[in-house]
């Protein structure tokens, strides 16, 4: 996988690159990354890369030139104003980082994690010009519903969602059981010591008992999910997503909560 990534201080992505597992997974040739400074491309000898929004309104926007350049710096070309699209480039997609995009999910990092290369667009300011997302933009993606002020820190958390679904970056096991794997969150978890603050790690995870270690760990997944995110039940049941035993635990857990409602 490829990131190529287009800033304004490219510097706050190439920290990310240079520690930790990302680190690993580059030393590794599991993960190439490019920086492409934006301003390298202004007009002007000040590097300018903003100006006021015509029509008026607070803020600065983007200059839509140096994007340009920038992008096509790094092989990729406007789309034509009229007549049929061009070909993409196979496992190539162009991501605009954006709180009016569609929402960053586990399923589509999944998705994005299958591409050979991402080319992300940090976005400054009040955003960038829209003729830049309409020539260039495959994807127009957003972390949620709140605005930041800095399109870096978008692209980072989208990286860290897709990179470590890359094969040889992090085991399977640990992925299968994570939030969101199989429409659940993630049970809780313990480490020594055994007793904290005068909380004890559940017993029944001292007992070496798999089977009931198992089940504990679904029964809790399940409680999670129902008390922070009842959306993914009503959506996992919908689609008929879980199996007869996590069917079971919803309705216990549901029935318990309608009665502690009751009381």
């Amino acid at each position: 996988m490829k990131y190529t990534v287009l800033s304004l201080f490219p510097e706050i992505i190439d920290a990310y690159f240079a520690a930790s597992i990302m680190a690993k997974a580059i030393s590794r040739g599991i993960v190439e990354y490019q920086p492409v400074n934006i301003r390298d491309f202004a007009l002007d000898k000040h590097h300018t890369c903003d100006d006021a929004p015509y029509g008026g309104g607070a803020g600065m926007l983007m200059l839509p030139e140096p994007l340009g350049l920038a992008l096509k710096s790094v092989g990729v070309n406007p789309r034509p104003v009229e007549g049929p699209l061009p070909d993409k480039a196979a496992g190539r997609r162009v991501i605009y980082l954006s709180p009016s995009g569609r929402p960053l999910t586990q399923a589509l990092a999944r998705e994005l994690a299958g591409e050979t290369e991402l080319v992300l667009i940090c976005g400054r300011y009040e955003g960038i010009d829209q003729r830049i997302i309409d020539l260039y933009a495959d994807d127009e993606i957003s972390l949620g519903d709140y605005v930041l002020s800095s399109g870096e820190v978008a692209a980072l958390a989208l990286i860290d969602a897709t990179y470590r679904l890359l094969r040889e970056v992090i085991t399977p096991e640990s992925l299968e059981e994570e939030s969101f794997s199989g429409n659940l969150l993630e049970y809780p978890q313990y480490t020594r010591p055994e007793i904290y603050a005068t909380l004890k790690v559940p017993e029944v995870l001292l007992s070496g008992h798999h089977e009931n270690i198992r089940r504990w760990r679904r029964r809790k997944q399940v409680e999670k999910t129902l008390a922070v995110r009842p959306d993914l039940i009503d959506r996992g049941v919908t689609l008929g997503l879980f199996d007869r035993e996590t069917g079971l635990f919803i309705e216990e857990l549901r029935w318990k909560d309608e009665r502690d409602k009751g009381d």
